[in-house]
């Protein structure tokens, strides 16, 4: 699921003023500015604005949130199972098909949202639907930093290392204080 206009839905907590937006000006004022009390697009304050709605919005339905990622929110419905992974004004939905049915409605009344579908690429990952489950992959993602960088031709190796290494070459030599280089 996509969130539609995400950034300028967030209520602004603190007071935040601007100039006055060009075509909109108040001739008769032009020493006046705007208060603004939601979001606007570039405003450094719109994401924290969005999480805070957006996270309100999941706890107040009775989601809780993970401990581990503050991203990713679940719900047990009468023994199913929801969970909703957020990222920025992209939502990921997984579990039982009717709770998913029946929150995608709730989010629909709730925000502007779009309907992407089955998830098939997100973050550089492949995910491939098949009968034996799901089936995660950077398969495309590599393919296109071969294209990227005109090596998409080139044979792959198990492992990268120079012709006639030998495991001696890398044990007789200094040995080095690592703590540089951390």
């Amino acid at each position: 699921m996509d969130v539609k206009t995400t950034f300028i839905n967030g209520v602004i907590e603190e007071e935040v003023y601007i100039e006055q937006p060009k075509g909109f000006e108040v001739f008769s004022s032009e020493l006046h500015v705007c208060r603004l009390k939601r979001a606007l697009y570039g405003l450094k304050q719109a994401p924290s604005a969005w999480y805070t709605w957006i996270d309100s919005y999941f706890t107040g339905l009775g989601f809780s949130k993970s401990e581990v990622d503050p991203n990713l929110y679940q719900i047990v419905v009468e023994g199913k199972l929801l969970i909703i992974v957020l990222y920025v004004d992209d939502l990921i939905l997984m579990g039982d098909e009717l709770l998913i049915l029946s929150c995608k409605k709730d989010l629909a009344t709730e925000f502007e949202m779009k309907d992407l579908g089955l998830l098939h690429y997100f973050l550089g990952l492949e995910i491939l639907h098949r009968s034996g489950g799901l089936f995660v992959s950077h398969g495309k993602y590599a393919r296109e930093i071969l294209e990227k960088f005109n090596m998409h031709g080139y044979k792959p190796v198990d492992t990268p290392l120079p012709r006639g290494w030998r495991k001696e070459d890398a044990t007789s030599g200094e040995e080095v204080d690592a703590t540089v280089y951390r």
